[in-house]
């Protein structure tokens, strides 16, 4: 028979093997890296966001209850009342 004297040595079993491996290892890895990115969450960047005013400020904080209710009316009827004369 002719492919006795071609057949491959254990190295070369052992580099198709690891070769094999590797390559689908780096398919698994594409695959996996393309169905995360499909899958984000998309990001709205439509530009910046508006600056809020002061009295939405106030109001979030006031939803999150970071300031109570007599706070928030005080620092409202603060900043309607306008700029603050100094002395």
């Amino acid at each position: 028979m002719f492919w006795y004297g071609h057949d491959v040595s254990g190295w070369g079993w052992f580099a198709m093997s690891a070769s094999m491996i590797l390559f689908w290892a780096l398919v698994i890895t594409a695959g996996v890296l393309l169905f995360r990115a499909l899958n984000r969450p998309q990001e709205h960047t439509h530009g910046p966001a508006a600056p809020q005013t002061p009295e939405e400020v106030l109001g979030q904080r006031f939803a999150r209850g970071e300031i109570d209710e007599e706070e928030y009316r005080r620092r409202l009827n603060v900043l309607h009342a306008g700029p603050l004369a100094k002395p």
